[in-house]
């Protein structure tokens, strides 16, 4: 059966090639067999085109503890030839020239990406099983699976190879990031393209990302401040009654400006929208140009909101001011 990004079907279970780094302490596998035994796999394990498991050792286990020949598997496409290396290797002997880190933060990023579908796609599926229908206490149960999205980082990380956390590859790949990023300014992007070139050959990651991290923070914030000038300058200008100053050709010039109340019926609508989606399931599912939309979208909407504040508290500064001068004058 074909699924987006991969194919489902049956596979013999003594087929399946276990890496290395896939040989890590499972826990205890009798409760998991347990219910894979009552309930069976509700959720395939995930495998290369080649066969080699990417994410469910556990559910491996537990199949083979109740003696399974066959299985359902989930065969995902798109891995990185150098992935299905490192998790095909069998022995520390067999292992080719160590990675380095660029390679070490590319290869973390793309194991987390793909423990976080499985995780997505288990947790959906355990949903509506039979041990987690609701009952007299309301609402339906729906807990985590064993090995939660929000482990999908430390698990990454311990399969690959040199022993690095997960925060260390995260800073790799927010400095690469930042470099590929054109919505940085200029020397923020430079930086973190000199950065990259250092951690080539071979600078310590840390003091490299804390100061990077400082320039494009500081960047962000001489931003914030500009477009909170602008917003008291037209809060002013908007007082007084006069037309706020506009540069020929700005973006105001061509921008259709909505009524307030459809700004009142948006938001209102808008309430509490967050509570309502799993952030690990949309990230499994979305495409990268809609993640990238909505992240432009909430990006504009922090900016509008410390627009909205700088003007709110403008507008009251000058209504205390007003206050004040009335109280001298009665004075």
């Amino acid at each position: 059966m074909q699924k987006g990004g991969g194919i489902e079907l049956r596979r013999a279970v003594d087929s399946i090639l276990v890496g290395h780094r896939h040989r890590t302490d499972l826990g205890d596998i009798d409760e998991l067999a347990g219910s894979i035994d009552r309930e069976g796999l509700l959720q395939p394990i995930t495998i290369t085109p080649d066969g080699v498991l990417v994410c469910g050792a556990r559910r491996l286990a537990a199949i083979k503890k109740l003696g399974w020949t066959t299985v359902n598997v989930w065969i995902r496409s798109g891995i990185s030839d150098q992935l299905g290396q490192l998790l095909a290797e069998q022995d520390e002997n067999t292992l080719h020239k160590p990675l380095t880190k660029l390679e070490a933060a590319g290869l973390y990023r793309e194991l987390k990406r793909l423990m976080a579908e499985d995780a997505a796609r288990r947790k959906a599926s355990t949903q509506f099983s039979s041990e987690h229908q609701p009952g007299h206490d309301g609402a339906g149960k729906f807990p985590e699976p064993s090995t939660a999205t929000g482990d999908a980082r430390e698990q990454a990380a311990a399969m690959i190879p040199g022993g690095v956390s997960y925060k260390t590859h995260e800073k790799i790949n927010y400095l690469r990031d930042l470099a590929a990023d054109p919505s940085q300014p200029d020397h923020v992007r430079a930086q973190a393209t000199a950065d990259v070139e250092q951690l080539k050959r071979g600078a310590a990651v840390h003091p490299l990302y804390a100061r990077t991290r400082a320039d494009e923070e500081e960047a962000r914030s001489a931003e914030m401040r500009r477009l909170g000038v602008e917003s008291i300058q037209r809060a002013a200008a908007a007082k007084k009654g006069a037309q706020p100053p506009r540069t020929p050709g700005s973006e105001e010039d061509v921008t259709v400006r909505f009524p307030t109340r459809a700004f009142v019926q948006t938001w209102g609508e808008l309430a509490d929208w967050w509570t309502h989606y799993d952030a690990a399931e949309l990230a499994a599912v979305l495409t990268d140009e809609q993640v990238d939309s909505f992240l432009a979208a909430a990006a504009g909407t922090a900016r509008f909101a410390d627009d909205l504040r700088t003007a709110r508290a403008a507008l009251d500064s000058e209504d205390t001011e007003l206050g004040q001068q009335r109280h001298l004058r009665v004075l």
